[in-house]
């Protein structure tokens, strides 16, 4: 048991070394294919549809179309670029069927 133990952690810490290096499985470059945000540079993973295949993209500037967090790590829009606020339906049935789309907004602007 503790052969296999010692085997994993040092399996995981081969690929974790390799992953950041090569971005096999986090660091990933937009256009890559992913299966969560955590996995992109840019913490946008990215699919068009439910049916196409998901990759790193940027995350929305001012005045596009964003969600908020997601539930499943996968956007149909990404959220907005750090300092801006995505002005959506935050509703929990939103979240689930991922249809709260909003628009990015400087906080600053809106408030005037």
């Amino acid at each position: 048991m503790e052969r296999t133990l010692v085997l994993l952690l040092l399996s995981l810490a081969v690929a974790q070394s390799f992953s950041h290096q090569r971005g096999l499985i986090f660091n990933l470059d937009n256009g890559e294919l992913c299966l969560q945000s955590a996995q992109c540079k840019s913490n946008c993973c990215h699919r068009t549809s439910g049916l196409s295949l998901a990759r790193c993209a940027n995350k929305a500037i001012e005045f596009e179309e964003c969600s908020p967090k997601s539930l499943y790590g996968v956007y149909y829009k990404c959220p907005c670029e750090q300092g801006l606020t995505c002005e959506a339906d935050n509703s929990l049935v939103g979240s689930i069927t991922n249809t709260n789309y909003g628009i990015c907004q400087d906080p600053q602007n809106s408030s005037k």
